[in-house]
Order: structure tokens, then sequence, then C-alpha cells
């Protein structure tokens, strides 16, 4: 049996052969078009604008999120520590290189005495977003890159120092959320990370909710898993992968990304959907029948309000994501009554939107079903839901800016143009 290597030994061997194949498209197609620009395009803020690079994942809109060619529904058995090596590597690790991956992991698990003064010193109205970032902010003294980029580092050896922030980057961001969690809400004391547990596990460990004989840690290991990564165009991923193409370390460029994450047009949908959930469930004393369902649904549209949670801007059917959860909801709290009537919205809401017309997809999104989960779990507290969904899509984020160093992604400067020049273009084209 072949000795596992480390994730840092996997890339040393990948990143030849991907610098290689990066400069052959360039030289042989460099001036090939893969996309035309719109009018709309430009001032609706870019969407389906082909113009950057993603190969950790891709969203189609008649499958969902694939993950290396491996599409999502293959991946929910497994735990995140496996999508971080597979969204770098394209490849599952062996169990030999997973276990070694753990524990490299662990030894990045300090998270700094000053990191939990700052938290503990921000106001106590401070958003957990807000702490969170800062927690993430305050570690940039811990970088890696950035002395050994005042050093003098050849540029070819970026991605190891970056891959090193990123590891503790990663190794920490649970630790620092929980912490978040219990200073936020007057949990009581910091729960210390343990060596004993996977990622997600002890995660859901160092909250301090009651464990569930493990449904907890469960249902984390799910959550991160399926909200890891969702292309490379999305406000978070985006921003992280802009500022990081300034040469900006991780902790700058995830920071960044999480201001993007904590917006509530990108993180906070899970929340909206939950509210409906939760006024429909009020509404009715309890867990609505269909028909309730249906007229409530009539009565929120006509009213000049959308259904949170159904549509998507790129899928055209049922999330693979809010599918997942739909089927841990069964297996694990098939009982419970928030969960029953998300299984009811679902079999009810989609019929309605396609007789309303309006909505050109009828079919759920992961925001559909992620908080319920949550609150189902004890995790009542909604404007926490987006740092679990940051704490998840870390993962991507890191991973992209890993590869990006690796092959010498250039600086992000797109040319922008004025009002005045679209109408002089537009008046040429008539």
């Amino acid at each position: 049996m072949a000795k596992a290597k480390t994730l840092k030994e996997t890339l040393a061997i990948m990143i030849p052969k991907l610098r290689k194949e990066r400069v052959t498209l360039m030289k042989k197609y460099g001036n090939y078009k893969i996309s035309d620009v719109t009018v709309a395009q430009a001032i609706g803020g870019m969407r389906g604008v082909k113009g950057m690079v993603c190969d950790t994942s891709v969203v189609e809109p008649d499958k969902g999120l694939i993950i290396r060619q491996i599409h999502l529904d293959k991946l929910n058995n497994k735990i995140p520590e496996q999508i971080f090596w597979l969204l770098i590597t394209g490849k599952l690790p062996t169990p030999g290189e997973l276990k070694l991956f753990q524990k490299e992991l662990k030894k990045y698990g300090k998270v700094p005495d000053y990191v939990w003064k700052v938290l503990k010193a921000m106001p106590k109205t401070s958003h957990p977003m807000a702490m969170l970032d800062a927690g993430i902010l305050a570690m940039e003294n811990e970088s890696v890159f950035r002395k050994r980029y005042a050093e003098g580092m050849n540029k070819m050896d970026y991605w190891d120092a970056t891959l090193e922030d990123a590891m503790r980057v990663m190794g920490t961001i649970h630790t620092i959320a929980a912490g978040v969690y219990r200073i936020k809400y007057h949990k009581g004391k910091l729960i210390k990370p343990s060596s004993r547990h996977d990622w997600a596990g002890d995660f859901a460990r160092m909250l301090g909710l009651p464990p569930m004989q493990g449904k907890l840690a469960k249902m984390m290991r799910l959550y991160l898993t399926l909200h890891c990564d969702h292309e490379g165009g999305n406000v978070s991923a985006n921003t992280c992968h802009t500022v990081g193409s300034a040469l900006s370390d991780p902790f700058y460029a995830v920071s960044a990304g999480l201001n993007g994450l904590a917006g509530p047009l990108h993180g906070l949908a899970n929340q909206e959907c939950l509210k409906w959930v939760l006024e429909t469930i009020d509404k009715f004393g309890g867990v609505p029948t269909k028909k309730q369902i249906e007229d409530y649904a009539w009565e929120t549209l006509n009213s000049g309000k959308v259904i949170p949670g159904y549509g998507h801007a790129v899928l055209r059917v049922t999330d693979p994501r809010f599918t997942a959860f739909l089927r841990f909801g069964k297996r694990e709290i098939p009982k419970d009554p928030i969960y029953k009537t998300v299984r009811l919205v679902y079999e009810t809401v989609p019929g309605v939107l396609k007789a309303h017309g309006k909505a050109k997809n009828p079919w759920p999104n992961v925001d559909a079903g992620s908080g319920s989960i949550l609150y189902a779990f004890g995790l009542t507290q909604f404007e926490y839901y987006t740092v679990l969904f940051s704490v998840s899509r870390a993962m991507g984020m890191l991973s992209q800016q890993v590869l990006n160093r690796a092959l010498g992604t250039p600086i992000t400067r797109p040319k922008s143009v004025s009002t005045a020049w679209l109408k002089s273009q537009v008046r040429k084209n008539k």
C-alpha cells in the first residue's frame, strides 16, 4: 500500500500539470471568445456573463451543484474534510490521506487568546457575522503568506504559503464560530476543541447544544457539506477571489468574502424562508393542511410578496441541497412540526406557482429547508444562521484561492464604462 500523502504533497504533484494546461490554453486559444455582454447584463450585475474560471464547482440549471465533476447527490454521505480535499485536488482522499489531513488540520486549530479578547470586547449588540469576520481578520497577524512575501518569496511558491494560511483558517473558523455563538447568546464558558472529533462533529460539540444521540453532529456534517461551494461568481466567492487576486492573504480575502455573505441578498435567505414557515404554523395553530398552505400561498402572492425559498437565479429544478435536507429530516426528525410543514409546502407550493404563472422556476432552493433543520436542532437564533453558512463556504473560498495562487491568476480588473458610453454604443448599433 502506497504511503498516504499530505495535502501539500498532493498539490506539489498536481500543480505543474495544471500550470502547463493553463499556459497551453492561453497560447492556443487566448483570443477565442466565450461570452458576449448586453447592456442589460452590464447594468444588471453581470449576471450570466462568462468572465472568470472556477474549477472547484459548477451549477448546472438542470442538475444543480456539481463539485469537481461529482454530482452533489453522491457526496451527501461525505464529511467536510473529504469535501475540502476534493475541492482542492479534484479527487476524494483515500482513508489514509483523510486521517493524515484531519491530524494536520488539528495542528492548525489553536485560536490565539487575543482573538477572544477582541470578540468579548465587541458591543453586545454586534451581529454574529461581524464577530466572526472580526475574529478571522484579527488572526491575520498569523499569516505565513504575508511574512514570507515580505521576505521575498518566489512567486512559484505563493500557493505553498497560501495553503498554510488556508489550513489555519480552516482549522479555526469552526472554533471561532462556536465561540461567537456562546459569547453572543450568553451560553457560558467557551468549549475548547477536541482532537477526538471530526471537524463538523467538533463544531457541533463546541456549540454546547444537546447532541440528540449524535443527530446534531450528523446534521452539522450535512449542512457544512451542502453549503461548501457554489461556483466562483456568487458574491462571497467573487469578493474573496477579487481581494485575493491583489495578493492579499487568505485572512483578508476570506474576511472580505464573509462581508459579502452577510448581505440580505446572499446569506440571509434561509432566515426569510424559516420565518414564512413559522408564520404559517402560527397562523393555523400547528402543522397546516395542504389546502391551508395553498390558500396562504395564494394570499402571499396576491399581496405582492414572494414565497421565500422558491426559485433560483440559475437552477430550473429542485435544488439537490434541498432534497438532501428533506431526506435527512425524514430519516432523523420525521415528527418535527417545522420539518413536516416544510415537506407539505414542497408538495403544495410549486403547483401554486405554476398556476400563478410568473415564477420562472417554481422549485425550492436550499434555503427553503436549511433553516428549518437548524431550528429543529435548537439553533433558534436566526441571525446566527449566516455564520454556519460562512463556516461551510470558507472551504470553497479557500480552495479557490489556493488554486488561483498555484496558477498565477492575475489581479482582477474588469473594464468599466460610463452610461454615456453605453448610450453612444446603442445609437451606433441602431
